[in-house]
């Protein structure tokens, strides 16, 4: 078969977004954005595996199973790059063998200026951010390359853009994840594996409560929003669907930012 990218199907429009009999891998799912995307995923009809780090929690598995879909959890700290490592493996053999989107929405944040940065914060960003999204974005390649079929939806930011105030490690991480999509894209999208990003603006989740507390700061913040809001994890369903489903076929190597029209203004 010729190295080029499947024609977008000729189906109904609503069935371009069924991801019905297909397996996601998601890495953040326990809360905020990974949480609702992980939703998303299985009421579109995805078999969910979820990467937790805390595997006593069951509240989004439950949630996910009464979706009529199946959900598991694998262990999974990406802090540890061995356990990353063997990650999409476990992940397979839990789900059945196939694995057909890999959702890269697991992080972590540091704030402190950059004269003051700890160099052990530094790396840690960096391995969770960007080394543990390679090392399964690799391991994903290398099981839907040869296959000839793979969604890969990495979680960038803002400051894949934009450089950010006191948050060196995050910015750069970030702003890798968006080449690194880009990268992949290149290698990958003649084989039907198509690599995008998401880039979410200013959203009202756990890793910015301290901007959020920060009464001046978030006015501030929230003035130079043109949709007047901050952002909300539902935003990010709809987005992650497309991205998941035949819908973006011909969509590829992207960073598609949903901020409400900051970076516009």
């Amino acid at each position: 078969m010729a190295d080029i990218c499947e024609p977008t199907p000729n189906v109904p429009v609503g069935q371009l977004f069924s991801l019905k009999g297909q397996v996601a891998l998601v890495t953040g799912g326990t809360r905020g954005i990974g949480e609702a995307c992980a939703l998303a995923l299985a009421q579109a009809g995805a078999d969910i595996c979820l990467a937790q780090r805390d595997v006593t929690r069951f509240n989004v598995r439950d949630a996910i199973r009464a979706t009529g879909v199946k959900c598991e959890i694998v262990p999974c700290d990406l802090v540890d790059l061995g356990a990353v490592r063997t990650l999409f493996e476990r992940a397979l053999e839990v789900m059945g063998g196939e694995i057909h989107i890999l959702f890269n929405c697991g992080g972590m944040q540091h704030r402190a200026p950059a004269t003051e940065f700890p160099e052990e914060k530094w790396d840690e960003v960096i391995d969770v951010n960007l080394k543990s999204l390679f090392l399964l974005s690799q391991a994903a390649g290398r099981h839907m390359v040869p296959r000839r079929r793979g969604k890969i939806i990495n979680i960038a930011s803002l400051t894949t853009f934009i450089g950010g105030v006191n948050i060196p490690a995050y910015a750069s991480s970030k702003g890798a994840v968006g080449q690194l999509t880009k990268a992949l894209s290149n290698e990958w999208a003649k084989h039907n594996v198509q690599v995008n990003a998401i880039a979410p603006g200013y959203i009202a989740t756990e890793i910015n409560a301290d901007l959020r507390a920060d009464g001046d700061q978030y006015r501030q913040l929230t003035e130079r929003i043109p949709a007047g809001r901050w952002g909300s994890p539902a935003d990010f369903a709809g987005p992650t669907v497309f991205l998941a489903s035949a819908a973006s076929q011909y969509v590829s190597g992207e960073v598609m930012v949903v901020d409400g029209g900051f970076l516009g203004r």
